[in-house]
């Protein structure tokens, strides 16, 4: 891997206008893997400038012709995703197996928005007027701003690139300063083998304070694509409102993990423990409080507990690992308070909490598998979403009060039900006030589903038709013709 990157604006690889950079770090050994740009307002300016010069000519080309560009990036992808999962292992932390099931969805959102080539349609209505049409056109944007977290640097940036060219958008991405590498490595790839038009893509890279505010402040920018933090996602909000800015936001989650009397422990264990530690629980859909059934709460513990201790941590290039590093310092230490802060309020701390010990560990931002019970619903572990490998743990024994639990949050991503009984099932789904729903089967979602949460957790997604939905805005046309 290259120790040192440029941006990507308007078919160019260019230095920052300061020609400042900020350094990348490998979060399980704290060495450094990079330094990249640090974009300055200028270049939000300038990268921005180069996606309004490249729009007319993109939204212009026949929606066939995108989706074969599309097909090409995916190709393109295809060929490079063992190396570009090694990166995202280097630069984001998870593991190499999690890594290599990222790149088979960064090629897959590709592929999946390249088949609306000829699937983007409107409306043709009758008139209330005589010798007069009525047409309702689903039509561009025009320039779009992609902001990307840390915790899926590779399929985020598909994510958002993928439904706004095919669109017929141009944009602008801002890959988050913890894991920049993934997008330009994928830049490099579109750029040196698909043919795509100078300006279509563009890359700029730095922290958000900066780079962020600047995109999305700009009025060049017609719709912004986050996906994140809520306080970043209120920032967004905020800016965005001052040139009314369309704004489509995916934050964060607190989802409830309800495990009743009938459910097969075996099967739900092995799918919790997948929920919550898989890329090290920072995943916005993870298994984030845990809510048993009184009746099976022991025996359901008994076998959790035991695969929490048999799972194995360290190198996250190595096949055997199940859980690498926390991406960053900072994510360790806002785990370490939500721990301390459980501890101080009566938790019981039942396993880990801690980092773990010996000389692979003296480096790198490492946590243990945590897990909590004794817990009340108003502790601010069962409130505020953790990120990190940490789980709370509740008994219930009544539904309806279940359903209120589930319910009592600011957040509502996704939630998952384990149970066999039919009519519980259907309560859960239309009582539970979440955009997302996964029973007696484990988290993530499908290309042609629609990944959106309610409240707290965002504003519309990029997911499936619906997805694409948020990168088209609609025209009417009158045609008197007689």
């Amino acid at each position: 891997m290259e120790s040192d990157y440029r941006m990507y604006v308007g078919g160019e690889w260019v230095q920052a206008e300061e020609e400042r950079t900020f350094t990348v770090l490998n979060p399980a050994n704290e060495e450094m893997i990079a330094r990249v740009p640090q974009a300055t307002r200028g270049d939000t300016q300038r990268a921005l400038q180069a996606a309004e010069k490249a729009r007319r000519d993109w939204e212009m080309l026949p929606l066939k012709e995108r989706g074969e560009h599309l097909r090409a990036i995916a190709c393109s992808i295809h060929k490079a995703k063992d190396r570009l999962a090694e990166i995202v292992v280097r630069e984001q932390g998870k593991t190499l197996a999690e890594a290599q099931g990222e790149m088979d969805y960064t090629i897959g959102f590709v592929e999946y928005f390249a088949d609306f080539a000829r699937a983007i349609e409107g409306d043709i209505l009758p008139s209330d007027r005589k010798d007069e049409s009525l047409w309702i056109m689903k039509v561009p944007f025009g320039v779009v701003v992609g902001i990307i977290p840390w915790n899926y640097p590779a399929a985020i940036f598909a994510r958002k690139i993928a439904p706004a060219l095919i669109a017929g958008n141009t944009i602008v991405v801002k890959p988050s300063s913890n894991t920049p590498i993934s997008a330009l490595e994928i830049m490099k790839l579109i750029d040196e083998e698909t043919g795509l038009p100078k300006g279509v893509i563009n890359v700029v890279t730095g922290k958000g304070a900066v780079v962020g505010e600047g995109l999305v402040r700009n009025p060049i920018t017609q719709m912004v694509s986050m996906t994140g933090s809520v306080e970043v996602g209120r920032r967004i909000l905020k800016l965005a409102s001052g040139n009314f800015t369309k704004v489509s936001l995916e934050l964060g989650g607190k989802a409830p993990f309800v495990v009743w009397n009938d459910a097969n422990l075996d099967l739900t264990v092995k799918y919790a423990i997948e929920a919550r530690f898989s890329n090290c629980g920072q995943v916005c859909i993870s298994n984030e409080r845990m809510y048993l059934h009184q009746d099976i709460a022991k025996d359901f513990m008994e076998k959790f507990l035991k695969a929490v201790e048999a799972i194995s941590i360290g190198d996250p290039m190595k096949p055997d690992t199940h859980m690498g590093p926390l991406v960053s310092y900072e994510q360790r230490q806002k785990v370490e308070t939500f721990v301390k802060q459980a501890i101080h309020q009566g938790a019981k701390l039942i396993i880990g909490g801690e980092t773990p010990s010996g000389r692979d560990f003296q480096k790198g931002y490492w946590y243990k598998p945590t897990v909590f019970t004794n817990v009340k619903q108003g502790m601010e572990i069962m409130q505020k979403e953790i990120f990190g490998p940490v789980i709370p743990v509740m008994e219930v024994s009544d539904f309806d009060k279940t359903i209120d639990l589930c319910n009592d949050s600011g957040y509502g991503l996704a939630a998952y039900i384990f149970t066999k009984d039919v009519a519980r099932v259907m309560k859960a789904v239309r009582d539970i006030r979440f955009g997302e729903f996964y029973i007696n089967r484990p988290g993530g979602e499908s290309f042609h589903g629609y990944h959106t949460g309610w409240r707290q957790s965002g504003l519309d997604g990029d997911d499936g038709k619906y997805g694409l939905e948020e990168y088209l805005q609609k025209k009417t046309v009158y045609l008197r013709w007689g």
